[in-house]
C-alpha cells in the first residue's frame, strides 16, 4: 500500500481498480453548497467509486443537542456500505475528497468506530488523481451484495460528560481542531457563540497535510504531537466532529493511538450554554 495502512497514495490505487477487495468512496463535499459534492461526482469521479454525502449519509438530523453533524444511525451506514460491497473486515475501503481529507477522514472514523479498520484515505485526494491523468468517469457502480456487521468500538468516543469529566484529569488532554482564529474566539463564521472549551490545546487540523493535500511526512507527524506523546487519552474536537478526525488520523500515524473523537464537538458544547 503505501507507507502506513491509513493512507494510500494514486498510484496503488490506480493499480488496484479492479480488486474485488477494494471499495472506493468519494466523499467530496462543500459546506456552503452542500448539493456540489454529489454534483460533482455524478459529472465525474475516479472509476468504480460509490458516493457517500456527509449531510446524508455520514450524519443524521440536527436535533437540539448533538452538535452540526450528529453520528449517523449506524445501521444505515452499515446497510449502505454492505451495498457497496464492503465486507466487514475483509474490504479496503479507500476514501477520498478534494478537501485536504476533511470528508475522507469522517468515513475513515466511522468505519473504525464501527470496527472495521480496513479503510484508508487517498493521499492528496481527487485533484491529485485527476493532475496525474487517472482514469475518470461518470458512471454509477451497481449495487453488490456484501456482509458488514458492525461491532460498534464505544472506546473510541467521548459525549459531552465525558469531556466534562475527564479533561482536567492528569494523562488527559483536550485538542481543539479548528483554524487559529477560531479557537482563539477572534472569528466565528459558522457557530453561535465563539472561543473554545476551557483547557483546551489548539492543534489546526489543516496542518497534517500540505496545501495540496498531501499528509506531511512521518517525522513531522511526530514532531507535531510530541508533546502528548504518552498521554492516557486525546479527547479531540472541532466545530462539528468532521475535521477533527483529520488529527485522530494523523495521531494513529503517528503511532499514538489514544485518541478519541468528541463527536458533537464545539456545536455541542455550546447548544447547553
Amino acid at each position: 500500500m503505501s507507507r502506513d495502512q491509513f493512507v494510500v497514495s494514486c498510484e496503488w490505487l490506480s493499480k488496484h481498480l479492479e480488486d474485488p477487495d477494494v471499495v472506493i468512496v468519494d466523499c467530496r463535499f462543500s459546506l456552503p453548497d452542500p448539493q456540489l459534492g454529489r454534483k460533482q461526482y455524478q459529472t465525474s469521479h475516479i472509476d468504480g467509486a460509490y458516493y457517500l454525502d456527509l449531510n446524508e449519509d455520514l450524519s443524521s438530523p440536527v436535533r437540539e443537542h448533538g452538535g452540526r453533524h450528529p453520528l449517523p444511525n449506524l445501521t444505515e451506514l452499515a446497510n449502505k456500505l454492505s451495498r457497496m460491497g464492503v465486507n466487514f473486515q475483509k474490504t479496503l475501503v479507500v476514501a477520498y475528497d478534494d478537501s485536504r481529507l476533511a470528508f475522507a477522514s469522517r468515513l475513515w472514523w466511522l468505519l473504525r468506530y464501527l470496527g472495521h479498520d480496513r479503510v484508508a484515505v487517498l493521499d492528496g485526494g481527487f485533484t491529485a488523481w485527476d493532475q496525474a491523468d487517472y482514469s475518470l468517469t461518470d458512471k454509477i457502480p451497481p449495487i453488490k451484495q456484501a456482509k458488514f456487521d458492525p461491532q460498534i468500538q464505544s472506546n473510541i468516543k467521548v459525549d459531552i460528560n465525558g469531556v466534562k469529566n475527564r479533561k482536567n484529569l492528569s494523562g488527559v488532554t483536550l485538542v481543539d481542531s479548528r483554524d487559529r482564529d477560531r479557537y482563539e474566539g477572534i472569528r466565528e463564521p459558522i457557530d453561535k457563540i465563539a472561543g473554545h472549551i476551557d483547557g483546551a490545546v489548539n492543534y489546526p487540523w489543516k496542518e497534517v497535510t500540505d496545501e495540496n493535500g498531501y499528509v506531511i511526512s512521518q517525522i513531522e507527524l511526530r514532531r507535531r504531537w510530541l508533546d502528548l506523546e504518552g498521554k492516557e487519552e486525546i479527547l479531540v474536537y472541532c466545530g462539528s466532529g468532521v475535521t477533527a478526525c483529520v488529527n485522530l488520523l494523523s495521531l494513529e500515524l503517528a503511532q499514538i493511538h489514544t485518541g478519541k473523537l468528541y463527536a458533537g464537538s464545539w456545536s455541542d458544547w455550546i447548544s447547553y450554554m
